[in-house]
């Protein structure tokens, strides 16, 4: 259906009509921007609570350690990328849908007003067609009652007998003069009227609806770009839901994850003493001079009751506790506190060996301590390996940058490392002194590059510490250790009998040249080495050897030269390449 013929004397109407359509596409626009800033908004929000929410930096190590919390925390990290989701529907429908409805409003605009430009000027034409006609037919009628005067004058004057004949002829002259122009206007005014008639046959059928018909394009196709609007903002929510469906199965995953028999047995692990229940406490006879002191038969601490009972008393502490904890995650912040008060053996420092701890919290302590020393060796080692590859490119191309300046970086990472895995053994020994299982003689590494470590009913002391330069002691001066003393071999190919010198280890150095140690790989030194003990050989920058033996984490690898001599040198002063990697 055509505007233009169906709507032919709709003009006005239609001009109203069109002029809507774009004051809703402005009004759709406004509709986005609003929809736009709710969806921003919503998702600072969810934002805001989740960060209000979960645990700060100190508390997350604490908060891993219950089901319940942690599956917490997880579905926090879901609403936080759910949140996310919302913000990604706000800017694709303001960089996509309201630029499309915007550019379409100018597009309007601009044709509206050309369509209304031609319509006037072809009404214009038709209102001036039809203005001639008006006069030609004006002219005519005037014409007309002329010539009728006319001919009225001369019929009387023919009649009337008084009149000479030259007045007579003049009046019929003069009917003849008006009659003429009577014809001549009735000429005009049908030759007027006929292309009045074609000028307004065509107005209505041609140029009218030719207009119209533009402006049931315009108004077609604004129509047509809402509908694709509209879908694409539906295109661009479902393109989110899947994200939104997996967050939301995170959550469900989450809480599947949650375990009361975990919980429970983390509580266990997290707040066990390890000692003992205390036994009866027995009858004291006070008709006995001694007194029997009980306080300690079992190995419970004599201050635990009294400290678990300053726990409750002590209301400054717990108000203090209170006023620290804020948001759900504040119930962790307290939690060594709480420890140390139900334990109460904490003093005001811990010791280097936790030894003030119970068994329990003294071997997790002890354990979380070596896992950070190794994770601490692991990116130093990371941080090593870097710089020697950058060592290498400089060496290959010294317009990048001089070899030499890497040179103190890499001996201090080199001194760095080594210092960790000694203080890594250091709390190894603690752990191993607390296990109370010493090392038996047939364990010992052959190698000589294991940690010597004491074992004492008093206290654990490491072998002496590997430093950058020097190999260990302990391998080629193997200690000997009593309860009371900590004494040196003084014989390396002495054997005493191992019923007089209780814990002593037997030195395995003839084991070394007795054994063929297999070849795992080769090395090339990296710096000049010159052997300062026993056990050790030296070595010049750049001098390719043969591994025998991996670093066992005391730093020093076992290596054999060209000229077969075999000996430890520093691991960080050599770059090993080791056969099992070729097979990978």
């Amino acid at each position: 259906m055509s505007w233009g013929t169906e709507l032919w004397d709709q003009y006005d109407t239609i001009a109203t009509h069109t002029q809507k359509g774009i004051d809703f596409c402005e009004r759709f626009t406004h509709f986005l921007k609003d929809r736009c800033s709710i969806e921003l908004k919503y998702a600072s929000e969810l934002k805001k609570l989740v960060k209000s929410y979960q645990p700060k930096k100190k508390e997350e190590e604490e908060y891993q350690q219950y089901s319940w919390a942690a599956r917490f925390w997880d579905v926090l990290k879901e609403l936080h990328d759910l949140a996310g989701q919302h913000e990604v529907i706000a800017e694709n429908t303001q960089g996509q849908v309201m630029k499309d409805v915007q550019s379409l409003i100018s597009e309007m605009k601009q044709q509206r007003r050309k369509d209304l430009q031609d319509g006037a000027k072809v009404q214009d034409q038709l209102k001036e067609s039809l203005a001639k006609l008006d006069k030609s037919r004006k002219n005519y009628e005037k014409a007309f009652k002329m010539a009728e005067k006319a001919t009225d004058d001369y019929r009387k004057a023919d009649a009337d007998i008084n009149l000479s004949r030259a007045e007579v002829e003049k009046t019929r002259n003069q009917m003849m003069i008006k009659n003429s122009q009577c014809d001549e206007s009735k000429n005009e005014y049908a030759a007027q009227l006929q292309q009045t008639n074609q000028h307004q046959r065509d107005h209505y059928t041609q140029q009218m609806p030719s207009v119209f018909q533009q402006m049931q394009s315009m108004e077609e196709n604004r129509i047509n770009k809402i509908k694709s609007m509209v879908k694409q903002i539906a295109d661009i929510e479902r393109s989110v839901i899947p994200i939104i469906n997996t967050c939301i199965d995170g959550m469900v995953k989450a809480s599947d994850g949650i375990s009361a028999e975990e919980d429970s047995k983390a509580v266990i692990d997290k707040y066990k003493s390890g000692f003992p229940i205390p036994a009866d406490i027995p009858f004291e006879d006070l008709s006995n001079s001694s007194v029997i002191d009980t306080s300690n038969a079992n190995g419970t601490p004599k201050n635990s009751l009294d400290n678990r009972k300053g726990t409750v008393s002590d209301k400054k502490k717990n108000r203090k506790d209170k006023k620290g904890g804020g948001g759900l995650f504040g119930i962790f912040t307290s939690s060594k506190a709480t420890i140390n008060k139900i334990i109460g053996l904490l003093g005001e420092e811990s010791k280097e060996d936790f030894s003030d701890l119970p068994p329990n919290q003294q071997r997790k302590a002890l354990n979380r301590k070596i896992d950070e020393f190794k994770k601490e060796i692991a990116r130093e080692t990371a941080e090593r390996e870097g710089m020697l590859k950058m060592k290498d490119v400089y060496v290959n191309n010294p317009a990048l940058g001089d070899p030499n300046a890497l040179e103190k970086k890499i001996e201090e990472n080199a001194q760095k490392i080594d210092s960790l895995q000694a203080e890594m053994r250091k709390y190894q020994g603690y752990l191993a002194n607390m296990d109370a299982k010493p090392s038996p003689v047939g364990q010992r590494r052959n190698s000589l590059s294991d940690d010597s470590i004491s074992q004492s009913s008093t206290n654990m002391e490491m072998s002496q510490t590997s430093l950058p330069g020097q190999p260990p002691v302990a391998a080629n001066e193997p200690e000997v250790y009593t309860t009371v003393e900590i004494r040196k071999k003084p014989d390396k190919k002495a054997i005493d009998d191992e019923e007089d010198h209780v814990g002593e280890f037997e030195h395995a150095e003839g084991d070394f040249d007795e054994e063929g140690f297999p070849v795992i790989g080769t090395c090339r030194a990296l710096y000049i080495y010159e052997a300062g003990n026993e056990g050790s050989v030296a070595m010049t920058e750049g001098e390719e050897m043969f591994v025998l033996e991996q670093d066992q984490g005391d730093g020093w690898t076992r290596v054999r030269k060209h000229d077969n001599s075999e000996g430890f040198v520093p691991t960080s002063y050599i770059q090993c390449h080791f056969y099992d990697q070729d097979e990978v």
